[in-house]
Order: structure tokens, then C-alpha cells, then sequence
């Protein structure tokens, strides 16, 4: 008997539209941050550091980081300002189009429902930029909301409110953020002159996302969202801003016994980025401009598609398999002004191309007993292409360097592969064996920049670097204790490094003048990169008050730079600490007071390739006592850098370092229904 079309459907539970957990994730070394540890900062990158060896590019948060450093890495093994690690939202990519890095600022934490840390380069569904690994976030599901209001130190104030409601088969999900501080000074005490000034930041983010349940298995999903943040850079006249844009459509269908299921997702991102820089006097008393990096417009667009069977019998056991293909493409250009002469700019520059990254894969996992095999296959075509670099005199707008890089283009075949075995009730050991690839960003083919007296080319001739690596893990979980430790090894080939070429004063081909104090460096594929680590974790419950957990990470990198920069074999690389640890306590002291203290040790670290400027390991702690109102009403205090720790996290050429921020006090509300 066939159903009436018009017989209404039976209720369901309306969610985004995406895929389960795979069940061959399980083999891999992920890490699972919950909503707990997320609504506890302020921002998402703040949050993802309490896991040691997950960092920026310096060692400082999104509060006072320039936007072209807020590239995230995994491992301490080599930190970029792109990033080494491909951050998604539902699937969705939230790198740069132009620069890889992320703006955090446009994820406020409170609009999560957790998300997951995977280490180890991610081939199989995540393809291009997860060459470290993937930090896969995922929006809040479920009618309700939070709100989070505070006030602090330094003119800090913060409003962020998600909230989602369900009408039938329809749920509308909103999500809001607004900052602001007047910021800190980074240099301090006799280096620090007139020309040194606050890191003041406003933000602006919000998002809106529809989810219609078409059926109890199938779901459809709308989101778009926009961000802008406005920056000081620490130096008077040097500023920053950055704004964009997404939309994205998922459509997903929830496998079944007997029956396949698949996700269809189309996206777009668009943003803009300006960033003006100067040079400092010897004094710093005074700046003069250097750059003004005034538009870089930027899109990227992509789809992925990927069909999911399982529960299949096989060999005595359950099969999970799935297929899938995505292309992602991007297009921009930094427009700037630059060569600052009696009082004006006299040169312009613009500079970018397209890149593309086409791909298809195949992963499978099978189950039995208590072994679970895991692994993937994919295969990705990349390519250069429509690269530019037009420099003009602004007074006789004749071009004094025009260049038309040619297309390039390649292919990357990457894997993984895995297998854990349950030992003993709540014990088991895994292994994994893995490769990956990042293509260079926009930024690094097309963009040179300044910081201060130093300056970086660009380089239209990069290729991918390729990671490989293996490790090994044991992990427990008891009533109350879970332990893990796992080794690893990775090398990253085609390492795409800032390479010191010279020192100022000086005149350079293609950079130009580097005054004083500068250095000059170009990225390149420099070498090869060999780390070798050791990653171990505890946590422990002690009754129904008090939750402790730690968590270490020591690192071995070496650089290995071939004929191509010889100078840097046997180097660690810039900003690449050996030792981070991180270690937390959360006291329910009575029915309504809760104690929270979470410390973090990083040793040194060196802050150019050249391992000439040293950047001295730090230890931080935050505290937050929080009162219970009553149900869904918190009122909390917070110091973040409770001892007010000097942690440097720059140097110049001239060795004037910069630091993160100082004790920090603040107070807020959290809402919760």
C-alpha cells in the first residue's frame, strides 16, 4: 500500500546536515575539546592552546595577533604564519582564501557544540592543508542558547550570544560576537619609546544558519555568515583590518542498515585584508610609513561530495567504506603602496594569481573483535595559475617591475593508514602511518611584507610540501582515569621556510632598500624537516568535585636545507618549541562556587630561521572562580596571565622583543538555556 504524499511525517529531530563520526577515526590520534572547556574562553584559538603543541604561528592569541600570524599548527614540528593545519566548520573550510590563516574572531566559542583535534597529516576526506592534521569544529545543534557578557582590564569588553530555535521541521540557529579593547603595549620597559603603542582591537562577527529536516534521515542546511576586525599593530601608524564573508548549502542524507549515506556541500568565502606597516627609528621615538597594504580581495568557492556505507559484513567482522571527491579554488591580489620618499609613496604594487586543488578519495574501516583497521587513498591535482606582479613609479606610472609567472601545476597521491586493538577492558594500543601535502597560499607566491626594518619576498616558484609520518599509541580509560602517550615520527619535504638572504642596510634586487637593523629573507622550499615526538595526556576525577588533567608534548625538529639553504642544516625551525606542557584543575568547591586553574609551559623558542634570535620559554596561569546564580545564570571573575608573566613572543634584528599580554582581570554573566 503506497503512503499518502499528503500524510504528515512522523516528528523528528532537527540537526545540521552532516555525516556521523567515522567509525575508523578511532584509530587515529584525536583529540576531543567539549563545550565545557570551550564556554571557558573567550576565544577559540585561547581554548585550542590548552592543548600542548597546538599554537599560531606566535606564541601569542588572537587578542593582540596580526591576522597574516594566526596560521594554527599541530605539533610542534614547523609553525607558519599560513598554517600547517586545515580548520573546518561542518566541512566547511575557514582558512584564508589569500593567506591561510584563520580570523578567530568570527567563531565565537559559545556557538560550538565541541569539536575535534586530529593529529598526523589528514589524507582520506580532509585532502589539501591538513598536512599537520585538521581541527574540525562543529555548530551548536539542539534548541536553546548562551550568552556571555564581560568587562575587564585594558578596556575589555565582550558580548556574544548563539541561540537556536526549532519550529516544526525548521530550526533557525543565530550566533553574534562583539569585542573590543584598548589594548597593551607589547615593548616594554628602556627599549620602549614614543613610537611603541597600545594593540587596541574591535570585532564584529555574526552567522545564521537554517536547518530543514526533509525526512527523518535527509537534512537540508543554509548558512552564511560575516566577520570585520579592526587592529593596532603595537606601532604608531601600523594598523590592520580584515573582513569577509560565507555562504554555504549542505544537503545529507544519515546512512543506514542496508543503505548508503552521502553529503553534498557547496561553498564560497570572500575577504579583504589591509595592513599598513612602518619603520622604526633606531630611537623609537618616531615611524615612518613603509607599506600600505590598502585591498587584498580574495574569493574562494568548492563543493565535496561523499557517499558513506555502513555496518557492511565482511570477513567476520563490520565494514565501513566511503567515497568521495572536492575542488576547491581561490583568486586574489594585494593592492599596495610602497617606497616611502619626502614625505609621499612613490611606488605601487599589485601582485596575485589563482590556485586550485582537485581531489578524490576512498576510505574504509573494518571492525572485528577488538581490532578496527582503518585507512585512505586520495589523489589531488593542484595548479598555479594567472600569477602576477606589476610594480609602477606613481609619478610617471611607468611599470618598474612587471612579471608574469607561468602556470604551474602538479599532482599529489597521499594515504594513511591505521589499526588499534583493544588489550584489556578500557586498554588498547594503535599505529598509524600517514602522508599529506599543503599547497603554498596566495600570500606566499604573491605577497611580499614588512615588519618593522624586516622584509619577506614572496616566491611565484613554490611547490607543495608533502609530510609523512608514523606513530604509535597506547591509551586507557578507566572509572575515572584516562591515561595516553603516543610517539611520532614526521618529515615534511619541500618545507616552505622564510630563508635570510642579507642584512640592512642595503639595497636588494626585487626588495628594494632594507634599512638598519633589517634583514631580508624570501620563502622558499627549503630542505626537508625531520621531528621526531613524544605526546602524553592524563586526567583523573576525584569524586563528583574535582577534575585534574595534564597533558606534555617534546619535540625534536631539524631542518635539513639541501643545496637550496645550507645555512639552515642541522637548525630547529622558527617559532618550533621542543617542550610545551599544560596542566588544569577544576574544584567544585560547594553546590554553587566552582575553582578553575589552568597552567601552560612552553620552552624557548627561536624566532628567525637562522636560530640567531631567542625567544625564552614562559609558564602562564589563568584562574576563573565561578558562582551558580541558579540554573543557566553563572556569575564568574577571571586573571588570564595571573602572575603576570614577561612572555616574549618577538625580537627585531636589533633585539628589541615584544611581549604577550600582561595580568589581565575581568569579570562577566553567562546565560545558558
Amino acid at each position: 500500500m503506497l503512503q499518502d504524499a499528503a500524510a504528515p511525517l512522523p516528528d523528528v529531530v532537527v540537526t545540521a546536515a552532516r555525516l556521523p563520526p567515522a567509525a575508523g577515526e578511532a584509530a587515529f590520534s584525536v583529540i576531543r575539546l567539549n563545550p565545557d572547556r570551550l564556554d571557558r574562553a573567550t576565544r577559540l584559538d585561547e581554548a585550542l592552546a590548552t592543548v600542548p603543541a597546538v599554537s599560531l604561528f606566535r606564541r601569542t592569541s588572537s587578542l593582540a595577533a596580526n591576522p597574516t600570524t594566526q596560521g594554527i599548527s599541530l605539533r610542534a614540528i614547523a609553525p607558519s604564519g599560513a598554517g600547517r593545519t586545515l580548520v573546518t566548520l561542518d566541512g566547511v573550510p575557514l582558512n584564508d582564501p589569500f593567506g591561510g590563516w584563520v580570523i578567530w574572531s568570527q567563531v565565537p566559542t559559545e556557538s560550538l557544540s565541541g569539536l575535534d583535534i586530529v593529529r598526523g597529516a589528514g589524507a582520506g576526506p580532509y585532502g589539501a592543508g591538513a598536512l599537520t592534521g585538521v581541527i574540525a569544529l562543529r555548530e551548536r545543534d539542539g534548541v536553546g542558547g548562551s550568552l556571555d557578557l564581560s568587562g575587564g582590564e585594558y578596556g575589555g569588553r565582550r558580548l556574544a550570544a548563539a541561540t537556536t530555535l526549532g519550529i516544526g521541521r525548521l530550526a533557525l540557529t543565530g550566533t553574534v560576537q562583539r569585542e573590543q579593547s584598548d589594548g597593551y603595549i607589547p615593548v616594554r620597559g628602556a627599549r620602549a619609546g614614543a613610537a611603541d603603542v597600545p594593540l587596541d582591537l574591535a570585532t564584529l562577527s555574526g552567522a545564521i544558519r537554517a536547518d530543514v529536516a526533509l525526512s527523518t534521515v535527509t537534512a537540508l542546511s543554509l548558512r552564511a555568515s560575516a566577520y570585520e576586525e579592526d587592529r593596532g599593530a603595537g606601532l604608531l601608524g601600523a594598523r590592520s583590518s580584515a573582513t569577509g564573508q560565507s555562504y554555504a548549502a549542505t544537503l545529507s542524507r544519515t546512512p543506514s542498515a542496508g543503505r548508503p549515506g552521502w553529503r553534498a556541500q557547496v561553498w564560497r568565502r570572500e575577504s579583504d585584508f589591509a595592513n599598513t606597516s612602518v619603520a622604526v627609528a633606531a630611537d623609537r621615538t618616531t615611524t615612518t610609513p613603509a607599506n600600505n597594504q590598502f585591498a587584498t580581495p580574495a574569493e574562494g568557492w568548492g563543493a565535496n561530495l561523499a557517499v558513506r556505507r555502513t555496518t557492511v559484513p565482511f570477513g567476520g567482522g563490520a565494514l565501513e567504506w566511503e567515497l568521495g571527491a572536492d575542488a576547491r579554488f581561490t583568486e586574489g591580489e594585494t593592492r599596495e603602496l610602497f617606497r616611502f620618499m619626502a614625505g609621499a609613496f612613490t611606488r605601487d604594487r599589485v601582485a596575485g594569481g589563482r590556485t586550485s586543488v582537485i581531489g578524490a578519495y576512498g576510505e574504509g574501516s573494518w571492525t572485528t573483535g577488538p581490532w578496527l583497521v582503518a585507512g585512505g587513498l586520495r589523489i589531488d591535482g593542484w595548479r598555479n595559475a594567472d600569477g602576477r606582479r606589476l610594480e609602477r613609479d606613481r609619478a610617471t606610472g611607468l611599470a618598474t617591475l612587471d612579471e608574469t609567472d607561468p602556470d604551474r601545476s602538479g599532482e599529489v597521491l597521499s594515504a594513511r593508514l591505521a589499526v588499534r586493538r583493544a588489550l584489556a577492558p578500557g586498554l588498547a594500543a594503535r599505529a598509524a602511518a600517514y602522508s599529506g601535502f599543503r599547497p603554498a597560499t596566495l600570500n606566499e607566491l604573491h605577497r611580499p611584507f614588512r615588519v618593522g626594518n624586516d622584509l619577506t619576498e614572496a616566491n611565484a616558484a613554490l611547490v607543495p610540501e608533502t609530510l609523512q609520518g608514523v606513530e604509535t599509541g597506547l591509551s586507557w580509560q578507566g572509572s575515572a582515569t584516562t591515561l595516553g602517550a603516543t610517539v611520532f615520527w614526521n618529515r615534511i619535504e619541500d618545507a616552505i621556510v622564510n630563508v635570510t638572504l642579507g642584512s640592512g642596510p642595503g639595497t636588494f634586487p626585487r626588495a628594494g632598500f632594507v634599512p638598519a637593523g633589517g634583514v631580508l629573507r624570501q620563502r622558499q622550499n627549503a630542505g626537508t624537516i625531520d621531528a621526531t615526538g613524544l605526546e602524553l595526556t592524563a586526567g583523573h576525577r576525584l569524586g563528583e568535585t574535582l577534575t585534574l588533567d595534564a597533558a606534555l608534548s617534546v619535540t625534536d625538529a631539524k631542518v635539513d636545507g639541501g643545496t637550496a639553504a645550507p645555512r639552515l642544516t642541522g637548525l630547529r625551525p622558527a617559532q618550533a618549541p621542543v617542550w610545551s606542557a599544560s596542566a588544569g584543575a577544576d574544584w567544585r568547591a560547594t553546590g554553587r562556587l566552582s575553582l578553575i586553574v589552568r597552567t601552560r609551559y612552553e620552552s624557548r623558542r627561536f624566532e628567525d630561521d637562522l636560530n640567531s634570535r631567542v625567544l625564552d620559554g614562559a609558564i602562564t596561569a589563568d584562574a576563573r572562580a565561578e558562582w551558580t546564580v541558579r540554573d543557566g545564570v553563572i556569575l564568574y571573575a577571571a586573571a588570564d596571565n595571573l602572575f603576570d608573566a614577561g612572555v616574549a613572543v618577538a625580537e627585531s634584528g636589533d633585539g628589541v622583543e615584544g611581549y604577550g599580554p600582561p595580568r589581565s582581570l575581568r569579570a562577566g554573566l553567562s546565560l545558558s538555556w
